[in-house]
């Protein structure tokens, strides 16, 4: 289970998933990078802190972070931008900069970026030392509505996504609402992606409130980016409490993601940012359940409708059809080769489905833009 507090208007709040020791808060609201060093030490008091970011994220925010880490040891540890950084080559430049810098476990790792940073820094914690605590400090809509929370970490192997990983939950969570206003138009809608996503599996009132505030989440407005984030870390908190190695209830959220993926990997990760590749995996599941008779036509359209309605992409690059089939096939949610889907049954639940032919799955695919040729 999860509980939220707010406190200082409507649009700060905080939600704790619960996980016995292991729980954590995350904290969400305006202005919280100031008051990163109050919120750290409520929760651990690390000897120094080591700060994984990407260059732009630092120059937008950074300093607004040092004010609220003022009077600690902090370092600065950069990365490029992009997914091709989150791999072992850059985790084992980040371990030889800790060492550099004498790291140990009474140290901290803040992970201060969108996904790509969380799923990196993360990562390195869990497996620097055998692991040391580390705090999420989400910058894009993308990692506060979903990659920040959860404790799932990882880096990407060249043939599939996040292929090399852990679950390793941060001691604590820190959004700030203010990192949304320097987030690109194309950025900020990835991340609404995996709002949508929430509404599918598990929320249909969420769901139908996006489809009546398209207008509001487009332009950003506070209490409407307020209540996808709130909804969505209630979510995941509720869904990760009661399944946190992802056993049943947990692969729920990868509804999307198992041809989102694909496509990632397929295009180099230069084509199709996170939520833009989960989109078209959500468009292509809701068909997929629609051929097997699990969902009606009109909810098919409904996702479908919604996601373009947002500005999202919902068909296929193109791709051969047959590389799309090989590159699902290494999705690390399938058994023996044979790809496993989250597929929707109504709007607000899912199921796991396995029994999915190759010739519904290439029909699918084909109709949403993949080319027959090689």
């Amino acid at each position: 289970m999860s509980r939220t507090q707010h406190s200082q208007g409507s649009s700060d709040f905080s939600v704790r998933v619960e996980l016995g020791p292991r729980s954590y808060a995350i904290h969400v609201g305006r202005d919280l990078l100031r008051r990163a060093g109050e919120l750290i030490s409520s929760t651990l008091v690390p000897r120094d802190l080591f700060l994984i970011t990407h260059p732009v994220v630092d120059r937008l925010h950074g300093e607004a972070l040092r004010q609220g880490l003022a009077g600690r040891s902090v370092s600065v540890l950069p990365v490029p931008a992009g997914e091709r950084q989150k791999t072992l080559r850059r985790a084992a430049l980040l371990y030889d900069q800790l060492l550099a810098l004498g790291a140990d476990r009474s140290s901290a790792i803040i992970a201060f970026g969108g996904g790509v940073i969380g799923d990196l820094a993360g990562f390195v914690a869990a497996t620097y030392m055998r692991g040391i605590a580390y705090v999420q400090v989400p910058t894009t809509l993308l990692a506060q509505v979903d990659a920040s929370v959860g404790g799932k970490v990882a880096v990407d192997h060249p043939q599939a996504k996040n292929l090399i990983g852990a679950f390793y939950h941060p001691r604590l969570v820190i959004a700030d609402s203010n990192t949304m206003r320097t987030l690109s138009p194309r950025d900020y809608r990835a991340g609404v992606a995996e709002v949508v996503k929430h509404g599918v599996i598990t929320d249909a009132h969420l769901f139908d409130w996006l489809e009546g505030n398209r207008k509001a989440v487009l332009g950003r407005e506070p209490e409407a980016v307020a209540h996808m984030v709130r909804r969505s870390c209630e979510i995941k908190a509720t869904v990760v409490a009661r399944d946190e190695r992802e056993s049943g209830l947990r692969a729920t959220l990868n509804f999307g993601h198992t041809i989102g993926h694909a496509l990632e990997s397929l295009t180099s990760y230069r084509v199709l940012r996170h939520g833009e590749a989960v989109a078209i995996g959500m468009v292509a599941a809701a068909r997929l359940a629609y051929a097997l008779g699990l969902f009606s036509a009109s909810q098919a359209e409904r996702v479908e409708r919604l996601l373009s309605s947002l500005r999202l992409p919902t068909r296929i690059p193109r791709l051969a059809v047959d590389t799309v089939l090989s590159a699902i096939r290494l999705d690390k949610k399938a058994v023996g080769g044979v790809p496993r889907f989250v597929l929707p049954v109504a709007i607000g639940r899912v199921d796991l489905v396995s029994e999915v032919s190759p010739t519904t799955l290439r029909e699918t695919l084909l109709a949403l833009g993949a080319t027959a040729e090689l």
